[in-house]
């Protein structure tokens, strides 16, 4: 009877271990936009400021034993890159609002957190990043780009003497919504292979927690004045085809202006963005916010005479305006902002 009541037990135990590990979790969340998505803040920015009297004791929270902590509760994705959360995970030799965003998250949550950034600069919401239900613009607006194309390649062809084919109207097309597909193949081939890409998560279920848009740049230049309609449009489609009805989403709303008012494309889209937060459904579940209102003022002051003091701009930016100047500080800002956007969501009931 004692050893049936020993191989029960083991059994048993051997049951709960494995429900264990079947109930774990690891929290996904994606980092979707332009080239402001990707990060701009020059690594070599971040060691100095991290070490400097002045600024210091605004990244002591992200360093340990004068280094940059390397998380082994968040993990990252962004693009051909994979790895545990720390500076670098921005363009090349650069970081973004992932580090500040993924720092705050890997600090509220018990499980650990994925962020799968899926950003590629340039990309307009009115043509790349354009979801399904928004369709395609108006008749005259891609006839009017497929005008454009193909007088591009017939000066093309008469200046090198060549014979290229023109392009066609479904040429044209096949272009609109091609960097929205792609995000979503990012965020499934995370879900699909965690394991593979994270070793230390094979026993976790990941499970999609929030969003995070970073963009609006390139909609200046046509795409403004349907910006509000194509955010709903993405939105709600985001949340179709990941099954996520409900996903918290958070919107980094354009600023690149800083201390001086916005106007024109810039301040249009602004207000699309925000508008978000005014629409009956999105009523708790998508949050925007301004980013100009964090700006760097130092890097702003300095920036108009970057090229006459070189040095000494190096210590405060490291890019021009329209990617908020480079600025570890205002990237950093925007980070924070963006995790308490989303933890306010979270609290929210689903």
């Amino acid at each position: 009877m004692i050893r049936s009541l020993m191989v029960l037990l083991l059994a048993c135990g051997f049951a709960t271990s494995h429900l264990c590990a079947a109930d774990k979790t690891v929290k996904v969340f994606i980092l979707a936009g332009q080239s402001n998505m990707e990060g701009k803040a020059p690594n070599a920015l971040l060691d100095h400021q991290a070490t400097d009297a002045k600024t210091k004791d605004l990244f002591a929270h992200l360093r340990k034993d004068d280094k940059w902590i390397v998380r082994d509760d968040v993990f990252i994705k962004f693009l051909d890159r994979h790895g545990p959360l720390t500076i670098g995970f921005g363009s090349p030799g650069r970081t973004g609002a992932e580090l500040e965003l993924g720092t705050m998250l890997g600090n509220h949550f018990d499980e650990p957190v994925i962020l799968v950034k899926a950003a590629w600069g340039g990309h307009s919401l009115c043509k790349l990043f354009r979801s399904p239900s928004a369709g395609f613009p108006a008749a005259e607006v891609l006839q009017k780009e497929l005008d454009q194309a193909q007088a591009r390649v017939k000066q093309n062809n008469e200046k090198n003497k060549k014979n290229d084919p023109l392009p066609t109207l479904e040429e044209i097309k096949k272009d609109y919504g091609s960097s929205y597909r792609d995000m979503l193949k990012e965020v499934k081939a995370v879900m699909e292979m965690h394991a593979t890409l994270f070793p230390e998560l094979k026993e976790h279920k990941p499970e999609l927690a929030g969003f995070v848009w970073f963009q609006g740049w390139n909609d200046q230049y046509g795409g403004e004045n349907e910006y509000a309609s194509n955010m709903q449009h993405f939105i709600r489609d985001v949340r179709k085809d990941l099954s996520a009805p409900k996903l918290p989403f958070v919107i980094a709303a354009m600023g690149q202006n800083g201390s001086r008012p916005a106007a024109g494309a810039m301040l249009t889209i602004r207000e699309a963005q925000l508008a978000m937060n005014d629409v009956p459904d999105f009523k708790g579940n998508v949050k925007a916010f301004r980013t100009d209102v964090l700006v760097d003022k130092a890097a702003e002051e300095l920036f108009p005479k970057w090229k006459e003091n070189v040095e000494q701009w190096k210590l405060v930016g490291g890019d021009f305006p329209y990617h908020y100047l480079g600025s570890a500080i205002w990237f950093n800002r925007i980070g924070h902002a963006m995790g308490e956007a989303m933890l306010e969501l979270l609290k929210q009931p689903q």
